[in-house]
């Protein structure tokens, strides 16, 4: 598999630090609010990332983390009257919810930047004593950027182009104004922890460097993250890892595209912001995920009402091969027919075509087109009198392939299958007692539902509309 690294601006052979293993920290959200579409891209993508590294064998450790203090959750909490904690703890289980509601899988671990104190301390304190951190009269802790002389070797700009824009804030005490915080002293009536430098909090950047190290080790397979991380959060990550750690903080580095709304920058001041809570309300979790893979993980991607309308569309494809394939396993028999191999070798190749896609760089984009060229065959399989054995083979290849991208999952579809197949059974028995006044309304209140009906030589079968 080759995944292109940002660092060296090329794709790599992907190759475990150790074999059979893939260590990978995500940078998860800030909790003081609900989280964005645009948020949703790195959740997915990166879940289907893990998926599919544990579909080819690996023992995937995954690590994402919460920000649970930070400038942003203190001001929540002013406006709100309360303190900080009370914020992050509902804005995680926020979080939690919407994650569910996208199909991803908890991480391996969840750490918090409240949670590893001792651990940011300690690497604050070796950065001091080599000389690459400095206490401020203030209190505040500052990195020595100019110290580092690959400093800006991940954004692939000199300090000199990243120095002309750098300025000192009115409160600062920095030596350079490319130096970065690494621990902040606590303004009057803000939550405060122990050091040897002042009471306060750690800087943004430090937290994920403690956390990986703490979670993952020194030196780590894979860091992921939006686009808009590259500088300066990682930037600032690989810096202080690698001069306290003295060995290569990651060996991969993945980032995700931008996602504009309406061809446009999203932004709260254009009105054009949207949470995922807000989307899915009106149109399901699902068709948001869909949206997050159906483009290159690196392009740009662009919501629209237009765009998740075919979103959604474009699953129920998906639901209605499914649907197919659970009514002939309950309505077929018998061993593979001789002409059906033909069929089970389509099939390979779409599973080798899919693999061949998801190994380039994670083409998730094409990896749908596959499944949905899987998905006409097996149709056409399936309305050709096929063998059970071939409609277990279906099921089998059509669950393998869109269970790595997390697609055909909506929790609220069994119980509505259940209804469904019930009032079907009350309208076919309505008919044989030539109830037709009873087997109209079951009709129409099905049409209601959006589900189609149609007359096979196995029985009545549906579809959605």
């Amino acid at each position: 598999m080759k995944i292109y690294n940002t660092l060296t601006r090329q794709k790599e052979e992907l190759k475990p630090i150790k074999e059979g293993e893939f260590k990978i920290y995500a940078c998860g959200p800030t909790v003081y609010n609900f989280i964005h579409i645009g948020n949703s891209r790195p959740i997915c993508v990166f879940d289907v990332l893990r998926r599919y590294l544990e579909y080819k064998g690996l023992k995937v450790t995954y690590v994402q983390n919460f920000t649970d203090i930070d400038d942003k959750i203190i001001n929540r909490a002013n406006e709100e009257g309360t303190d900080y904690l009370t914020v992050s703890e509902k804005y995680i289980k926020e979080y939690k919810t919407d994650a569910k509601g996208l199909n991803v899988r908890e991480a391996t671990f969840h750490p918090r930047a409240t949670e590893n104190m001792d651990e940011i301390i300690g690497i604050i304190s070796t950065l001091i004593e080599k000389g690459y951190a400095y206490r401020a009269e203030n209190g505040d802790v500052y990195f020595r950027t100019g110290k580092f002389s690959e400093y800006g070797k991940l954004s692939h700009q000199p300090l000199d182009d990243l120095k002309a824009g750098a300025r000192i804030s009115v409160g600062e005490m920095k030596e350079d104004p490319m130096d970065f915080a690494v621990w902040k002293a606590a303004k009057p009536g803000e939550p405060f922890w122990g050091s040897p430098w002042s009471q306060g909090r750690p800087g943004w950047h430090i937290e994920c460097s403690a956390m990986a190290r703490r979670y993952l080790g020194e030196t780590i397979d894979m860091h992921c993250g939006g686009q808009d991380l590259v500088f300066p959060h990682h930037e600032n990550e690989i810096a202080q890892s690698e001069c306290c750690n003295g060995v290569p903080f990651a060996h991969y580095w993945m980032h995700n595209g931008y996602i504009n709304v309406d061809n446009q920058k999203m932004s709260k001041s254009k009105g054009n912001f949207f949470t995922t809570r807000d989307v899915a309300a009106k149109y399901g979790y699902e068709p948001i995920r869909y949206l997050m893979l159906s483009s290159h993980y690196r392009s740009p991607i662009n919501y629209s009402i237009d765009i998740i309308e075919q979103c959604k569309a474009s699953l129920e494809r998906l639901y209605n091969c499914r649907d197919n394939i659970h009514f002939m396993l309950q309505n077929t028999s018998g061993k593979l027919k001789e002409n059906e191999a033909a069929v089970l070798e389509k099939y390979e190749a779409h599973k080798k075509r899919f693999i061949e896609v998801m190994d380039d760089d994670l083409n998730t984009a094409d990896a749908i087109s596959v499944l949905f060229e899987l998905v006409r065959d097996i149709n056409t399989a399936l309305s050709n009198e096929p063998s059970l054995e071939l409609t277990e083979r279906s099921n089998d290849i059509f669950n393998e392939l869109k269970d790595i991208l997390g697609l055909v999952y909506a929790q609220e579809d069994d119980s509505i299958d259940e209804e469904v197949e019930k009032l079907i059974a009350e309208r076919t028995q309505a008919r044989k007692n030539k109830d037709w006044a009873t087997a109209d309304r079951i009709r129409d209140q099905l049409k209601e539902m959006n589900i189609v009906l149609e007359d096979t030589p196995q029985g009545i079968k549906w579809h959605r509309g």
